[in-house]
C-alpha cells in the first residue's frame, strides 16, 4: 500500500527531475551550507521520503546537483568548422553566471570547495577535479591557438577566470568581467607571439 500524498506534494515520475531543480535552485541563491533537507522537500513538492529514495543524504544530492551543471559550463575543447581558438577563449569570460533572486553566488564549483572544505570529501574531490579539467580543456584550445606553452597559459586564465568569478561575487557586480576578458586577451597575444630573435 503506498503512503498517503502530503498535502501540497506531487508524486510520480520526475520527483529527481524536480530535487535536483530545486536544489539549484536553492543552492544557486544561498549556498549549499544553508539550505536544509526541509526547504529542499517543500520546494522540490516532495517527501523526504521521496527525496531520500533518490539520494542517500545531502552529500549525495550535492554531488549529483555539481554532476548536472559540469558540461554546460566546462569549455568545448573540440574544434568545430569555422572555430576561432583566440575566440573561444576569450569567450570564457564572457559567459553568464546562473540566475537567482539572491546576490551573484559565482562558480558553484568553488563554493562547493569552499562550503566542503575537507580535500578527501566527494564533493570537494569532483570540485577539485572540475578545476583541472577546465585549465586542461583551455589548454587544449591553446594549442590550437598556436601558444607556445599551452598548458601554462590554460593553468593562467583558469587563473584569472576564477579570481574575477571571485572578484565578481565579492561586488556582488559582474563589473570585472570586461576587465578580465582584456587581461587574457592580453596573456593569450603574448603566449601566442613569435619570440623576439
Amino acid at each position: 500500500m503506498s503512503e498517503p500524498s502530503p498535502t501540497g506534494r506531487r508524486r510520480g515520475r520526475g520527483a529527481r527531475e524536480r530535487i535536483l531543480a530545486a536544489a539549484t535552485e536553492l543552492f544557486t541563491a544561498q549556498g549549499i551550507n544553508a539550505t536544509g533537507m526541509e526547504q529542499l522537500t517543500s520546494v522540490a513538492g516532495v517527501s523526504k521520503r521521496t527525496l531520500y529514495t533518490h539520494f542517500d543524504g545531502k552529500d549525495a544530492l550535492v554531488h549529483a546537483y555539481l554532476r548536472q551543471l559540469e558540461d554546460g559550463l566546462l569549455p568545448v575543447a573540440e574544434a568545430g568548422d569555422g572555430d576561432d581558438p583566440r575566440a573561444q577563449l576569450l569567450a570564457v569570460f564572457d559567459g553568464e553566471p546562473p540566475v537567482s533572486d539572491g546576490p551573484l553566488r559565482g562558480c558553484p564549483f568553488l563554493n562547493a570547495a569552499v562550503e566542503v572544505p575537507d580535500p578527501e570529501h566527494p564533493v570537494h574531490r569532483l570540485a577539485a577535479a572540475y578545476k583541472t579539467e577546465f585549465a586542461r580543456r583551455l589548454a587544449v584550445i591553446a594549442r590550437r591557438a598556436g601558444a607556445r606553452d599551452p598548458d601554462t597559459l590554460g593553468e593562467q586564465l583558469a587563473l584569472l577566470y576564477d579570481g574575477a568569478v571571485a572578484r565578481a561575487t565579492a561586488l556582488n557586480s559582474l563589473s570585472p568581467g570586461a576587465p578580465a576578458r582584456a587581461a587574457a586577451a592580453l596573456l593569450i597575444d603574448a603566449a601566442v607571439a613569435a619570440p623576439v630573435q
